[in-house]
This record gives C-alpha cells, sequence and structure tokens, in this order.
C-alpha cells in the first residue's frame, strides 16, 4: 500500500476550490492533504466540498488570516493545534491557526505555516525564529527520531541557494537570512532529513511564485518555502516527491502550489 501526503498553501481555502476541484478529478486527492493560509473562520470552512474527499476534516483558522486544515480519508488517532507549550501573550488564537498535529498510527503528521517574519527589524522577525525553535519543542514532546514522523507546510523558509532565484540579491530578505536559515536546521537537529531534496535535488525546483512579478511561473522566478521534511525512517518509505506546478498556471491560482510524497505505508 502508498500513502500520498499533500502540503499546500491555498492562500484562502474558498477562493482555491475550482483549482482543487480539477486537481481531484485529474489526479485524485491525496490520502491525507496538508492545508496552510485557509483565511476562513471555522464556521465557514468549505467543510460540504472536501466531505466529496475525505471522511475527516481537522481544521482551525481565523478570518482573512492564518489557517490550517489536516484532511484525511483515515481517522486520526488524534489531532491537536497550536504548539502545546505556554506560548506567547496575545498569540494563542493565530498559533492555533498555524499547526495542526495529527497521529496516525504509528505516523505523525505535523503541519505548519511558520510567520513569514515581515522585515528584520520587525518584532515579528525574532517572533519567527523562536516559532521554529518552539516547533522542534512539539517534535521532542510528541514524536521520536527513530519514530515515522513527517513534517510539511509552508515555512517560509528557503535553506539554500538552489531553493530561491537570485539568492545573492535576497540575503537579507526574512525567509533567506542565515539566522532563520540556522533556525530551521537547528530544528532538523533534532532528527529530520529533507525528503524533498532528496529526491528533487536540482535547481529551479521551486513551490511559490510571487504574484507581483510579471510571468514569475513561465520565467520560473519563484521561491521553495513548502517542505516535505521526516524522520530517517519516514524518509526510507519515500517513493516521490512531487510539485503540482500547473496548480499555479489555473486561473486564479494560489501563489503557492501544492507538494505531494508517496510514502510505501499503508494509513
Amino acid at each position: 500500500m502508498t500513502l500520498k501526503i499533500a502540503t499546500f498553501n491555498v492562500n484562502s481555502v474558498k477562493s482555491r476550490i475550482p483549482v482543487l476541484a480539477e486537481w481531484f478529478r485529474a489526479k485524485g486527492a491525496p490520502d491525507v492533504l496538508c492545508l496552510q493560509e485557509t483565511k476562513c473562520v471555522d464556521a465557514d470552512f468549505p467543510t460540504d466540498f472536501f466531505e466529496d474527499y475525505y471522511e475527516y476534516c481537522n481544521f482551525r483558522g481565523m478570518k482573512s488570516y492564518n489557517g490550517v486544515a489536516i484532511l484525511s480519508k483515515r481517522a486520526p488517532d488524534e489531532v491537536s493545534f497550536g504548539l502545546g507549550d505556554d506560548g506567547e501573550e496575545g498569540r494563542d488564537e493565530s498559533e492555533a491557526a498555524r499547526v495542526a498535529f495529527a497521529r496516525f498510527g504509528g505516523l505523525c503528521v505535523l503541519n505548519t505555516y511558520i510567520p513569514q517574519g515581515k522585515e528584520i527589524e520587525n518584532p515579528d522577525y525574532p517572533y519567527k525564529l523562536r516559532f521554529i525553535a518552539r516547533v522542534r519543542g512539539l517534535l521532542e514532546r510528541r514524536c521520536t527520531p527513530e519514530g515515522l514522523a513527517v513534517w510539511v507546510g509552508d515555512l517560509n523558509v528557503a535553506p539554500s541557494d538552489i531553493d530561491v532565484t537570485n539568492p545573492k540579491n535576497k540575503k537579507n530578505h526574512v525567509c533567506f537570512h542565515e539566522d532563520v536559515k540556522k533556525a530551521l536546521a537547528s530544528a532538523m537537529e533534532w532528527g529530520l532529513v529533507d525528503i524533498f531534496r532528496e529526491h528533487l535535488p536540482e535547481a529551479g525546483e521551486y513551490t511559490f511564485w510571487d504574484y507581483r512579478i510579471k510571468d514569475s511561473l513561465a520565467r520560473n522566478i519563484g521561491w521553495r518555502i513548502d517542505h516535505v521534511l521526516g524522520t530517517k525512517s519516514a524518509a526510507a518509505l519515500c517513493r516521490s516527491v512531487i510539485v503540482e506546478r500547473e496548480l499555479r498556471a489555473m486561473a486564479k491560482p494560489s501563489d503557492h502550489t501544492a507538494v505531494v510524497a508517496e510514502f510505501d505505508y499503508d494509513l
């Protein structure tokens, strides 16, 4: 049996239903779909649409901001939202809408929408660094490096030069600064490998193409900030990683596209 886990920053889940519907018709719905930036309160989440494909829909959102979901064809044994620690004052709601955790038997799936950080001098940037460190804390509490764990989502970090077009021009960008790359590397030292790059090692494999740059997709001016990370045992089960680039070329797309990882695993 195989298991397909997908991550997709939809940049408004209700706006992206036509794209999702076409994708599901063409390729079938992945077994586990992790969404970020759903941008809707829970009462407005389009459950009716997803229930045609998924029996279990777990989500936490905010109006016009943040929002994560884990949709699955099998019931998770447990689901939680947020980082599960003491938190930072005034950020409880937003953190709960940025982190979703689900366990399916022996497999842990962590879905995160890491804060972007705005600017290096903005207080949101050091918060971003702390947030990434706290994700490691969540992994330490809920998973083991020897077990099966997969961390996916929009991490808002491009960890190496091949993960961004024109890296020399982006050294002080909040998604490419040396400090944020070190923060992600430190979190991964818990026991994670870059499953995406194990299967797609070449430059030019991006997941985000900015709306504001003319013909960014056609010119392939992009970033890889959507990730598939996992423990070594999870990585050993991964057959393939596919960037669903065609979704970004559809009418009214997200500025991100989906990434699908296929594992030799029976959910």
